[in-house]
């Protein structure tokens, strides 16, 4: 835990060098995902952010890496306070929703109400998300289809349409 609370209080480093250096931290094994979890639990917001971000980073390389308990931490900071914390827990659950098809419930409940928030990066997050969850085999999928359709057509930011029917245009084929 000692190179987590250095890296992250390491005021040379900038952001996105310290989201890197987490996030290769998790990749190269010397710091578990669950150890970094437990971590994240207990710290501020900013620090939280950027823990969640190193993760969505991880999970993207590699989204076996993470564990259960880091996919349920992630669902559980989708209705945190903070944009960003919200924004990277929809990113991490889109890179693994494959891997947990069966455990997504919450995480949509959350992204459904994600995707009505005033932030702009955390509806697109939160479309990113549920795009990849309408490619993997759920539960109620054609009402979740039928949803994010809704949800594109009344969204105003093309950048967040364009998320949404790239997902709906993968599913229809």
């Amino acid at each position: 835990m000692t190179d987590l609370k250095t890296i992250l209080e390491d005021k040379t480093l900038a952001s996105k060098a310290r989201t890197e250096a987490l996030g290769n931290l998790i990749l190269e094994g010397k710091l578990g995902v669950d150890e970094f979890v437990s971590g994240a639990g207990h710290m501020k917001d900013s620090f939280r952010g950027t823990l969640i971000e190193a993760l969505e980073l991880a999970s993207k390389a590699q989204p076996e890496i993470i564990t259960l308990d880091a996919f349920h931490f992630a669902v559980e900071n989708l209705g945190h306070k903070a944009p960003r914390v919200r924004r990277e827990s929809a990113k991490v659950i889109g890179n693994v929703a494959h891997l947990f098809s069966n455990k997504l419930d919450e995480a949509i409940k959350q992204l459904l109400i994600n995707t009505e928030d005033s932030g702009t990066v955390v509806r697109w997050s939160a479309a990113y998300a549920l795009g990849q969850i309408i490619q993997t085999a759920v539960p109620n999928r054609d009402e979740l289809i039928e949803a994010v359709r809704a949800i594109s057509e009344r969204d105003e930011k093309n950048s967040i349409k364009k998320v949404y029917q790239a997902a709906l245009k993968k599913v229809q084929q």
